[in-house]
């Protein structure tokens, strides 16, 4: 992923690092359609969804984007975070997975303590209304899929991705100056 589209990824990292809201809007939508395909080509057959991992990864780069470094290309780090989102999906689901160590990860893989810290998961997860608030913490803390959720809140699958898409729009707004 290191290439052209990698520049302008990281000038809309370092911009929204800075405090510009439509920078980091700009960003999230180009790296979502990144993972999306990322997850895309990796789900070969049924059983995981990958906004599932979108989400998921998505989340994760809100909460740990100040461990990019900006002198490091955005992709291999994107991608990273992706990759982990992933085989943690696949775990999950009782699954292998044999992900090839190609160009996609060119990056080192995040240490343990780059994890987001319990105190700033209550924090984000504080921020949002009790609906929101269980989705989000059933998908992105529990490792809960769509389907789950939906079934434990007695929700549509349909009101589960609308409320955890909501949520982690909520949290981009309310910590995305930090």
């Amino acid at each position: 992923m290191v290439g052209e589209g990698d520049e302008e990824l990281a000038r809309l990292l370092n911009a929204a690092l800075s405090g510009d809201d439509q920078a980091y809007a700009d960003f999230l939508r180009r790296a979502a359609g990144l993972v999306r395909r990322f997850a895309q080509r990796r789900i070969t057959f049924g059983g995981l969804d990958p906004e599932d991992i979108v989400q998921e990864t998505l989340l994760a780069v809100h909460l740990k984007r100040h461990t990019w470094r900006n002198d490091s290309p955005v992709g291999p780090w994107l991608y990273a975070i992706a990759r982990f989102k992933l085989i943690d999906a696949f775990r999950r689901a009782n699954r292998r997975l044999e992900v090839p160590v190609d160009g996609d990860f060119d990056a080192p893989a995040p240490e343990p303590e780059d994890r987001a810290s319990e105190r700033e998961i209550d924090r984000a997860l504080a921020t949002l209304p009790p609906r929101e608030q269980s989705v989000v913490s059933a998908i992105s803390v529990d490792g809960r899929s769509i389907a789950e959720t939906a079934q434990a809140l007695d929700m549509t699958e349909g009101a589960v991705r609308v409320a955890l898409h909501r949520g982690l729009a909520r949290i981009a707004r309310t910590f995305g100056r930090m």
